[in-house]
């Protein structure tokens, strides 16, 4: 870890400290993640209800600028400028480094109808099976760690050569066991295992970024 990170843990836990008993496995988890970006791995995220809307909101976090502003490399800039002019250089001067992210709530069309055509608890795996390859990392969000759905796209994850994270609440459910890395928030109650799930993910999205980009 830089610097940087150090400082952004150190906060976290001071924040956070009923969540100190995750600081081996959430270390972990943010070095898996870290090296599969390094690497050209892209991360896949599911879940339902809040958990999907999780989803997308680690999304956002991941593939813009979170809390910093990641301007594009002078590599990269410079072949907009040559290939498209003063306009390219714009462009370029606009984008922000981006971490490939897939929420797999947001294609209604192709959940819809594989809900209707197929089976609706395997609308996820469906889609870790098309986008899955070795290198990359699901993570299932469920905080009850059961969710049909959401434990078959680990399974599928798993069949194509992808790591799994769980995002579960206290015991884990199936869902802990089928993961690679587990972090589980104290609590059952949906609503508080959320609240635990906010501060995790938005702590790894503040890390990662911290480790990948320099600005």
């Amino acid at each position: 870890m830089n610097t940087r990170t150090q400082q952004i843990t150190q906060e976290f836990y001071s924040l956070h400290p009923d969540l100190s008993f995750l600081q081996e496995e959430l270390l972990k988890t943010f070095q898996l993640l870290s090296d599969t970006f390094r690497a050209g791995g892209k991360l896949l995220i599911c879940g339902n209800g809040g958990s999907s809307a999780d989803s997308e909101h680690i999304v956002g976090e991941l593939m813009k600028g979170f809390l910093l502003k990641r301007p594009l490399s002078i590599g990269k800039k410079a072949a907009f400028s040559e290939l498209f002019g003063a306009e390219g250089a714009a462009i370029a001067d606009a984008l922000q480094g981006a971490l490939p992210t897939i929420s797999l709530s947001t294609h209604t069309a192709l959940n819809t109808a594989f809900a209707n055509d197929v089976e609706p608890s395997l609308i996820f795996a469906q889609q870790v099976l098309g986008y899955a390859q070795c290198g990359d990392v699901l993570l299932g969000i469920s905080t009850s760690g059961n969710s049909k759905n959401v434990c078959a796209a680990a399974m599928t994850a798993r069949v194509c050569g992808a790591k799994v994270i769980a995002l579960t609440g206290q015991g884990g459910g199936q869902l802990a066991k089928l993961a690679d890395r587990a972090l589980m928030a104290p609590d059952t109650r949906t609503f508080r295992v959320q609240e635990y799930h906010l501060a995790i993910y938005h702590y790894l999205c503040a890390a990662i970024e911290s480790e990948l980009f320099e600005q």
